[in-house]
């Protein structure tokens, strides 16, 4: 019979180590090992090695810790023999670490993100189910192969596309696109975590986008109306940003499509770009964020930052 293979299981807590106490609500409460302990059928798929990174809500992340994710998961991939990896991860953050693991990764090997949205105490407990389809989707084919994927709820999402677009479902996880993209790399060994996301709101202004510089901002992404527009009143803001050498970048408040300059009204797209602004593309605002922290942690130049948000995709 021939021999499974050998794949790396990274724990970081959230709720598929959770379990429900009296008075205090869900906390994270096993570790690896116990949850392992509890899906035997794995062991028919491969030979799981059990890694606790760390014991985290998935709102207690930080865009540094999740760089030392990617650090620990290049060094274990890099010299243990597994043909790739499963992390567990808390499902409100979930979307933004695989898309940084994404940018940042240096292993050609599959890494696979799952985690749970019901507490292991609870009778439809989805982790199990979960931990299994990660495994496969390891040890699926997949052209181009390696990357970062999420699997969850019975789907499987790119990094870059995958939102979770429901509070509590089992499936809470979709895609804001249907097509493949190729996947971007970015060499970094640090990251810029001063990126601040400032929403547009009916009748808003500059003040957020101010303060944002004032508080020593180096970069800012905004979550505009439509297909790239903002209130006339937060375009001084945008410009400003521009002018003092901060990237400003521009994504949407929508699910889906993409961002660009198209309107020429005060506020409007034609307008953002004539003042300095970047286009995000498809990329969702807290995965913009994410992307700018990452360049800008690169030391990438202004040109490169443009071209690396605005360049048409395959």
């Amino acid at each position: 019979m021939p021999e499974t293979p050998p794949v790396l299981m990274v724990f970081t807590g959230g709720t598929i180590s959770m379990k429900v106490v009296p008075g205090r609500g869900a906390v994270p409460a096993q570790s690896g090992r116990e949850i392992l302990d509890q899906v035997p059928q794995l062991a028919s798929l491969a030979r799981i090695t059990c890694e606790d990174f760390d014991r985290l809500p998935g709102p207690h992340w930080t865009p540094e810790r999740m760089l030392a994710l990617a650090h620990d998961l290049d060094r274990s991939l890099k010299n243990g023999p597994f043909v790739g990896a499963v992390v567990t991860h808390g499902t409100d953050t979930l979307e933004e670490t695989a898309y940084l693991l994404e940018l940042v990764l240096e292993t050609d090997k599959p890494v696979v993100i799952t985690g749970a949205m019901r507490t292991a105490d609870d009778p439809e407990w989805d982790g199990p189910g979960n931990l299994l389809a990660a495994v496969r989707a390891v040890l699926a084919p997949h052209d181009p192969p390696g990357g970062v994927r999420v699997v969850i709820g019975g789907a499987e999402h790119e990094a870059g596309a995958v939102v979770k677009s429901h509070t509590s479902a089992l499936n809470a996880f979709t895609s804001t696109r249907d097509t493949r993209r190729r996947r971007e790399r970015i060499q970094t060994a640090r990251i810029e975590p001063r990126v601040d996301l400032v929403t547009a709101t009916v009748g808003g202004d500059a003040r957020f986008l101010e303060h944002a510089v004032a508080t020593g901002a180096r970069g800012i992404v905004v979550a505009a109306f439509g297909a790239g527009n903002v209130p006339p009143a937060m375009l001084p803001g945008v410009r400003a940003a521009a002018a003092a050498g901060i990237p400003v970048v521009v994504s949407s408040r929508c699910g889906r499509g993409p961002t660009e300059a198209r309107y020429g009204y005060d506020g409007g797209g034609m307008s953002l770009r004539a003042s300095g602004a970047i286009f995000a593309g498809e990329l969702p605002a807290h995965k913009a964020r994410i992307k700018l922290m990452v360049l800008l942690g690169s030391g990438a130049t202004a040109a490169t930052i443009r071209d690396s948000f605005e360049r048409p995709g395959p």
